[in-house]
């Protein structure tokens, strides 16, 4: 996806009229039939018209014409899904020619506009082209690609690496191509769609465990040891995120390997969020836990902390080699541009040798934890640059989202099914070349919404 989080598709009465304690004077909500945003001007009433009809007499399509979902979001003024940002992901962002502070953003440590790796790209443009014209299979490699899976596995301490279009990509192909018939893949009910896609794709079970519950895991697979001979497990592959995309909690990682090293599973870490942040070498959660030989697989994602789009997989050699051959989305998809993959190799690098950003990142992920649990908000069991803000009703969330946006701050509504029911947030997430300055405005204008809303008094 561009390795996007978990962007939930939304119900009809989640745009439902706000309860009276979710509905503060100047906040955005319903006033005598009339919807009004946080600063009381009022928008279009949620009815709509009726869409446009499909192709006519074609049942496959009557779920689309009937899909008006985001237009009742839109038109009760709240939408806050696909905003066009007229500039770069930097810690302040352009809409409609306003500058918001950008807390909704997965540039980690600030590169995707650095000078050295949009240099990068650019001089890969000039000897590459800008495309591959093929997979990697046939046609599409070419040295920056072989040269940059080399730079992968060394840093991350492994033997190899396989570089993918997209993280999406690393996931679905890797996943489904290792998954056989009687085998079982197990999930953390908190996974990534790509990892859950993933093993839809593979041929073997799915079994999935409570969040972060590693004896919850445990108890499937003694339940998988007591079937019959013929229907247990003939391999066993566990899938976790090393931080968790909505919430930015950190896996217990290790609780499941300990489960994984009883029962002979092997353990495949999605760290796309951890990789640049977490650990001493920014080699992510693996190294933070000192698991890094534990961990057999470890996915990162370039759309995060490396400042690009793709992905790669690493581990010992034999795997990666079938991977390569036998992953459907590397064989039958386009390999990664060289704009891409030069951007990548350049942001490993600045990971490698400036350490100094990473501590910057952690600064600012304190400073906004402790102002936001100080104001009194509901921030989960982050322990990581993505913080949530829990609001409770989806329709809080889209709304204060929107308040924000007009109080200068951009940050992104979450709701479910991408998180349980009623506990729907705001994800805000940080990054290295934030100043204290832009955090400490966040932080005023989150107290004046929270305060608007009920959330904190």
């Amino acid at each position: 996806m561009t390795r996007l989080t978990k962007s939930p598709p939304v119900t009809a009465d989640q745009v439902s009229d706000s309860a009276p304690s979710a509905r503060p004077a100047g906040a955005a909500g319903r006033t005598n039939g009339r919807a009004e945003t946080g600063n009381g001007h009022p928008v279009a009433p949620l009815s709509v018209a009726t869409a446009p009809a499909g192709p006519a007499g074609i049942k496959l399509f009557d779920k689309c014409r009937a899909y008006d979902v985001p237009q009742k979001i839109k038109a009760a003024g709240v939408w806050t899904y696909f905003r066009a940002i007229e500039s770069a992901q930097d810690p302040e962002v352009s809409i409609d020619g306003h500058k918001l502070v950008m807390l909704g953003s997965n540039n980690y440590l600030g590169l995707t506009n650095d000078p050295r790796v949009k240099e990068a790209a650019i001089d890969a443009v000039r000897k590459f082209g800008t495309g591959c014209a093929g997979s990697r299979f046939l046609n599409g490699t070419m040295t920056i690609h072989e040269e940059l899976e080399e730079k992968l596995a060394d840093f991350m301490g492994k033997e190899a690496a396989v570089t993918f279009a997209t993280g999406f990509q690393v996931n679905l192909g890797t996943i489904a191509c290792l998954v056989d018939r009687r085998d079982v893949v197990y999930l953390d009910k908190q996974d990534h769609a790509c990892i859950i896609d993933g093993a839809r794709l593979g041929l073997g079970d799915t079994r999935k465990f409570r969040h972060n519950d590693a004896s919850d895991l445990r108890r499937q697979m003694l339940a998988d040891n007591a079937l019959p001979p013929a229907r247990r497990p003939a391999g066993r592959l566990v899938v976790v995120d090393g931080v968790y995309s909505m919430e930015g909690d950190i896996c217990h990682l290790p609780e499941v390997n300990a489960v994984c090293k009883e029962f002979g599973a092997a353990l495949m870490v999605d760290d796309a969020h951890g990789i640049g942040v977490l650990g001493a070498g920014g080699r992510g959660t693996a190294e933070h836990f000192g698991l890094d030989d534990d961990a057999h697989l470890i996915m990162g994602t370039f759309s995060k902390a490396l400042a690009s789009v793709g992905g790669f997989v690493c581990g010992d050699a034999e795997t990666m080699h079938f991977v390569k051959h036998r992953a459907r989305t590397n064989v039958f998809s386009a390999a990664p541009s060289p704009a891409n993959v030069a951007a990548a190799s350049a942001a490993v690098d600045i990971v490698r040798n400036e350490p100094e950003r990473r501590a910057v990142l952690w600064r600012n992920t304190r400073f906004m934890l402790d102002g936001l649990r100080s104001l009194g908000f509901d921030t989960g069991e982050s322990g990581t640059p993505v913080i949530p803000v829990v609001v409770g009703a989806d329709h809080t969330a889209f709304q204060m989202a929107t308040r924000l946006q007009e109080l200068g701050v951009f940050v992104n509504a979450v709701v479910s099914p991408a998180t349980p029911p009623g506990r729907a947030l705001l994800r805000t997430s940080y990054m290295a070349t934030h100043t204290e300055a832009h955090l400490s405005f966040a932080l005023d204008q989150f107290a004046k919404a929270g305060r608007e809303f009920g959330l904190i008094g």
